[in-house]
């Protein structure tokens, strides 16, 4: 698709407009999120996403909009992992609740400027180096294989460990022990002390990193489009905040959901081993944009519905067992013990 560098302009620019009302409009007042609210701001993201894909079906064609969708797709679910590790930060930082949405868009933000960055260089390799492909396809097959081998190991309950650059930042500059509001910095005994809302908001942003290490070659897997790989990752990444709202009680029924991410990084890295192969002159099958974006949409439908059954009769055996061991008679000690504290009653 050829994108003029006045498109690139608008383009950014109304994706500034669009995260500037969404601060001004939900986000400018630290408040605890309802999931009405989160709810409504989901809806209008994943509508102008929508919204976005159908103008490049009109002025671009069919190729380009499925790609968008594809991509749109996949960096939505791998999203959606992300936020596990989220809830790990939150948790870890002890962030209030009002000021958790502050801490999301800041942090997201962040992430998205980064990975424009990742993109920008993951473009500029493609087009000069055709065997990188080789190179993303075995990384995500290998990112898939790993994903199910984490999956399978019964792991206790996680914690959030902080990288090397958040080390580096909390050695280097002082910070309080307290939240001072939505305050960055704070002057205290004539220092300048950086604050943990800062803090998380970097763990937030530079944690994404890592995923990105996944998500940028896996988009590029769907299309090597350069406008279309950032459009489709800033579409998912900035109605993040409101999902995390939205469905952050529901990410623990999604005990599938690894399974089903590995099975689509697999498959874009099969995908583009048989594009490298066939840029080659090897003459092996490549898989078009809609069997891409069939198989993406019926892995992840087929997930969430295996997830939420497991789930429920994980809830229904453990509810019987309590029922059980409610109903269980008293062993002889207990017995004993009951006997005498009716004795003492009566005398």
């Amino acid at each position: 698709m050829d994108v003029s560098l006045t498109l690139w302009v608008l383009t950014i620019l109304g994706l500034c407009a669009l995260v500037a009302a969404d601060f001004f409009i939900g986000g400018r007042k630290p408040h605890e999120v309802s999931l009405k609210e989160a709810g409504i701001w989901t809806g209008v993201w994943v509508a102008l996403a929508g919204l976005f894909g159908l103008g490049l079906l009109l002025f671009g064609g069919g190729r380009p909009a499925g790609e968008f969708f594809a991509g749109f797709i996949t960096e939505k679910s791998l999203s959606v992992d992300n936020l596990f590790v989220f809830v790990l930060i939150m948790a870890k930082f002890a962030v209030p609740t009002i000021y958790q949405q502050r801490v999301l868009m800041v942090g997201v933000l962040i992430a998205l400027v980064l990975r424009a960055v990742f993109i920008g260089a993951g473009a500029a390799i493609i087009a000069n180096f055709s065997w990188v492909f080789y190179i993303f396809g075995a990384f995500l097959i290998w990112t898939a294989w790993k994903l199910i081998q984490e999956a399978r190991a019964d792991e206790e309950e996680e914690e959030f460990e902080e990288n090397r650059f958040l080390k580096l930042v909390e050695k280097r500059f002082p910070s309080t022990d307290r939240y001072h509001g939505t305050k960055l910095f704070i002057v205290e005994n004539g220092k300048r002390l950086m604050t943990p809302m800062l803090i998380v908001m970097l763990a937030i942003g530079t944690t994404d990193v890592l995923f990105a290490l996944d998500s940028i070659p896996a988009i590029f897997g769907l299309t090597q489009d350069p406008y279309i790989v950032f459009t489709a990752n800033a579409f998912a990444l900035m109605g993040l905040r409101q999902l995390y709202f939205l469905i952050g009680g529901l990410l623990k029924k999604l005990v599938h959901l690894s399974y089903g991410l590995s099975v689509i990084l697999g498959f874009i890295g099969v995908k583009l081993v048989l594009h490298a192969l066939h840029e080659n002159g090897v003459g092996v099958p490549e898989i078009s944009i809609p069997v891409s974006l069939g198989v993406i949409c019926a892995v992840l439908v087929v997930t969430t519905l295996t997830s939420l059954r497991a789930s429920k009769k994980q809830a229904e055996a453990e509810a019987v067992e309590a029922a059980e061991a409610a109903a269980r008679p008293l062993d002889a000690g207990d017995a004993q013990d009951d006997g005498a504290k009716t004795d003492g009653a009566r005398v």
